[in-house]
């Protein structure tokens, strides 16, 4: 067995842990009444998860999603409302959460709806690597193989952001973390042919191996063909199936994950001739055309 079909990594926990993940703050909403609350995007993954009452999801240009106890939503980079009615006016959220601390919000006695946040950022400039292979809006029922899994971190980590104690801010994020997980594999879970992104890809066990091989050697010399061989399919199947499923060709996905892998690097101090060498250029002023090609700035520009 060749040394690259001996490695199968989980592509979806290398790139979180790579990427410089950090999870967002533990939140949480009480609500009773008419109430809008209206929040900006960002470049994050964002859950929100009910656990008593119902209500409102809007986001732009789409139909108001209804909300019930025991839902789980994931939330990209897009702005959202949550309300007691999409009728009502939003005031903004952002600002009620803004200071420090200011993790638990409650409007009116707070007993008709409660549900609690979080989410995880990744290092500048990567997270759309993530971001733009999900959807901007991914609802977990109760009753997906998730819920049960999501249903119990929620509970520990609505614990936590009730009864601060020591360590707790640090047990928060990690649970937070893990809830944002386990909606990733729902979603992959679940998802059909018509979904595109590598994320998607991944429920496809060939294409899930291939992205696996060329994580796991980011400087080998791919080709189609190779990566063809590896997974046991022509290479114009190959080709074909990547292609539709990621929304670009092997070669392209291999380029941009080491652009991506690269900036990383670099941010972190790494010289730019070295990253070149890790991330499988010959030499430095190839691998500078091929960044500014992908990213729009110099190596040396990478933040």
């Amino acid at each position: 067995m060749s040394r690259s079909a001996e490695i199968m990594l989980d592509p979806f926990s290398e790139v979180v842990s790579l990427l410089g993940t950090r999870s967002v703050r533990g939140t949480s909403l009480e609500a009773s009444g008419d109430w809008a609350l209206r929040f900006d995007g960002r470049a994050r993954l964002k859950f929100v998860a009910m656990t008593t009452g119902r209500c409102w999801l809007v986001l732009p240009d789409a139909a108001p999603e209804p909300m019930a106890e025991g839902d789980v939503f994931l939330l990209s980079d897009t702005r959202y409302t949550v309300a007691s009615d999409p009728a009502v006016e939003p005031t903004d959220g952002m600002e009620l959460y803004a200071a420090p601390g200011h993790d638990a919000v409650r409007l009116g006695d707070g007993r008709d709806t409660v549900m609690i946040g979080g989410g995880s950022a990744f290092a500048s400039g990567c997270a759309p690597f993530v971001l733009d292979a999900l959807p901007r809006f991914l609802r977990i029922a109760p009753t997906s193989p998730a819920a049960a899994g999501i249903a119990r971190t929620l509970l520990s980590l609505r614990a936590e952001i009730g009864n601060a104690g020591i360590g707790s801010s640090l047990v928060a994020e990690r649970l937070a973390e893990i809830l944002v997980v386990e909606a990733v594999r729902a979603f992959v879970a679940a998802g059909s042919k018509d979904d595109i992104g590598w994320i998607a890809a991944l429920s496809d066990p060939r294409l899930a191996r291939a992205i696996g091989l060329m994580h796991g050697e980011v400087a080998r010399r791919w080709t189609a063909p190779m990566l063809a061989r590896e997974v046991g399919m022509s290479r114009s199947a190959f080709a074909q199936r990547f292609t539709q499923r990621v929304g670009r060709p092997p070669m392209d996905y291999l380029a941009l994950w080491r652009m991506v892998l690269a900036r990383r690097k670099l941010s972190s101090g790494s010289s730019v001739a070295t990253v070149a060498e890790e991330v499988g250029y010959a030499s430095q002023s190839a691998f500078t055309q091929a960044y500014k090609r992908t990213m729009g700035r110099t190596p040396r520009a990478a933040d």
